[in-house]
């Protein structure tokens, strides 16, 4: 069976595969050849005798068998030359010192058998020789195989700088060398341990500290800046990127530790710098599995599951161990999206609901069907200038979606309901934030009349969310420009798609009766300067490569947001940055109800403007006496 299964195996070998192995054996049986010829001939300055020759005669095919037989056991003659590593140098070296030892035999039994003067110069001659001799082809065929990849690939180089010389920066160097498909260029690393300077690094020098990337970059053309650090923290990369800042240099990153040191690092693997990495504060982490207790074993349905947040909010509650998952949303793309990937990537089935949160109908039969215990509303509009043009679709989807969601928790007993808002809702002026204000009204409303468990949750804009600012500043700057700002002065709070989906997470875990949950975000962001470091990311000078132009506020924009109103009063909770506003003046649920029942109604009609009015009055609590005495409602 095993003479077969080797038959079957050499059958296999293509004929230009046996050519190539004829080849190699071939050289390498001249090179032992020559390097004996050679070691004799140095030891006796060529004077060869009747001896030299009758061992030479002998000993060069005993040598070279035993060379061919050495680097056929150690599979040299299966290695492909422009892969070859460190592993298969060593294999080569002990193939060296055993042929050596050989060597050394060969020439003491000719002195005994052949009368030659044994000299130890011959020995350590040979020995030098064939090893040269085996390893100069090898190395000359993997420069010829780069040589010939570069040449076929037409691979243009970018003058690369790699921060870092740890061993993230040793891996980045080492397959920019092995891999003939690299656009870097590595002319050397820098890193502000003092250990290192002056080391060098698979041939590359140290050439400085972070602090010198300018200087450096100027005076060696550098193009690109590749960051290889991966357990730097948020405000590292922030350091060496507003230092790059002062050159024209590209950077990018590698990725973060697990992926490099399971893997090791690949071109492939190192990425643009994301605007998260540039947050002008340290990302909040969050603990994913002390939130597992509450989901675990809980029937989640999750509204507006097709969008940004919603998606985010499957992935991460898919992996908490709910009992079932129901993804409710409008869109069957991006539901059907959403469903797929959970089945792959996560080994979870969801149950996907395609239903329009403001169907009252509709939702009571997939609530009375599913019979949720914990529900994550996220569906929204939120782009705030098509709000203001279409005010009557932002008040049915955000307030009546809301109120239909929230009444529903509250009939079938659903143990608890976190509301998504919004900064916007703060003292709204747009559509968008005061149909997000109303629904907190909503909800704190009805948790002061029911056992359902309600909780709000604030964010600040949220970073590659759908629809959002980032995405449509790269849009822009990837068309070469010019970007569009609407005032020099905006400002904005920033959160990732990943603090914002925790934030929700966390609200839920809290006993709350209407509660709003804020994330500490640092400082608002001036837009303009987070449209800066966007263009530089691309390698690209601001208001040089791409022009930043101003269009003037929007409708229903303001230049600043904030986070609470001035009397609400903001205490801590358990987990670090979460602030919990107390909401001691929720509105009364009849009164609330029949101004929502009014507020339909001129959508109903299609009355847009008196809509607006409404909507604005009752968000800001501005309902006037004349407005309340036309429509019957008591401002009480």
């Amino acid at each position: 069976m095993q003479r077969e299964w080797r038959r079957i195996r050499l059958a296999s070998i293509p004929p230009w595969r046996w050519a190539e192995f004829g080849r190699s054996v071939v050289t390498d049986v001249l090179l032992v050849s020559l390097g004996l010829v050679l070691a004799i001939g140095f030891a006796k300055d060529f004077g060869f005798d009747l001896t030299d020759r009758r061992f030479l005669e002998a000993g060069a095919p005993l040598l070279s068998l035993l060379a061919v037989s050495l680097l056929f056991w150690q599979g040299l003659y299966r290695v492909h030359s422009r892969y070859a590593g460190i592993s298969d140098l060593f294999r080569l070296l002990g193939v060296s010192v055993l042929l050596s030892g050989g060597g050394l035999g060969a020439f003491w039994l000719a002195s005994y058998w052949l009368g030659r003067a044994f000299t130890s110069a011959e020995p350590v001659l040979f020995a030098f020789l064939t090893t040269t001799l085996l390893a100069l082809p090898r190395l000359g065929r993997r420069m010829m195989d780069w040589y010939r990849a570069m040449r076929r690939n037409g691979v243009v180089k970018r003058r690369t700088l790699v921060v870092g010389g740890g061993d993230a920066g040793e891996m980045v160097m080492r397959e920019t060398q092995r891999n003939p498909k690299s656009e870097y260029q590595v002319v050397g690393f820098v890193d502000d341990n003092p250990a290192k300077r002056h080391m060098r690094i698979h041939g590359y020098p140290c050439m400085g500290t972070i602090d010198d990337i300018p200087r450096l970059a100027a005076e060696h053309g550098v193009q690109e800046v590749v960051i290889a650090i991966p357990s730097a923290t948020g405000e590292t990369i922030r350091r060496i990127f507003q230092i790059c800042k002062q050159s024209s240099a590209r950077v990018r990153i590698v990725p973060p530790i697990p992926a490099v040191f399971e893997h090791g690092v690949h071109l492939t693997h190192i990425r643009e710098i994301n605007i998260e990495d540039l947050l002008q504060r340290e990302p909040t982490k969050f603990d994913l599995k002390s939130l597992s207790e509450y989901i675990q074993g809980e029937r989640v349905l999750i509204t507006g599951a097709g969008g940004s947040i919603g998606s985010e909010l499957a992935r991460q509650v898919a992996q908490l161990g709910p009992a079932s998952l129901i993804l409710v949303g409008k869109g069957e793309n991006s539901i059907y999206q959403i469903e797929q990937e959970l089945k792959h990537a996560y080994d979870h089935e969801p149950k996907c609901v395609i239903a329009d949160v403001r169907d009252r109908a509709r939702m009571r039969q997939v609530f009375a069907q599913e019979r949720p215990t914990l529900l994550f509303h996220a569906a929204a509009h939120k782009h705030v200038p098509l709000m203001e043009a279409n005010p009557i679709e932002a008040i049915k989807n955000n307030v009546q979606g809301t109120w239909v969601v929230a009444e529903c928790c509250v009939e079938f007993g659903v143990g608890k309901m976190v509301y998504v808002s919004t900064d916007k809702a703060v003292k709204p002026v747009s559509i968008m934030g005061a149909t997000k204000r109303v629904g907190e009204m909503i909800v704190s409303a009805l948790a002061q009349e029911s056992e359902t468990e309600f909780a709000i949750v604030r964010f600040g804009n949220v970073l590659g969310s759908r629809g959002s600012l980032v995405p449509l500043l790269q849009q822009q700057i990837q068309q070469g420009g010019p970007v569009r700002l609407t005032h020099s002065e905006m400002k904005r709070y920033f959160m990732s798609i990943g603090e914002a989906v925790h934030l929700i997470l966390r609200a839920g875990a809290y006993a709350s009766h209407g509660d709003i949950y804020i994330l500490d975000m640092g400082e608002p962001v001036r837009i303009v300067d987070l449209a800066q470091d966007l263009i530089r990311l691309y390698g690209l000078v601001p208001d040089e490569d791409i022009k930043i132009v101003y269009t003037g506020i929007r409708p229903g924009e303001k230049l600043h947001e904030e986070l609470c109103y001035d009397e609400e009063m903001l205490e801590p909770t358990p987990t670090p940055k979460v602030r919990r506003v107390r909401n001691h003046q929720a509105p009364d649920w009849e009164s609330l109800q029949t101004q929502l029942c009014i507020l339909m109604d001129y959508c109903q009609r299609e009355q847009a403007d008196q809509a607006r009015s409404f909507l604005l009055e009752l968000a800001t609590g501005r309902l006037s006496a004349h407005t309340a005495r036309r429509e019957g409602v008591s401002t009480q």
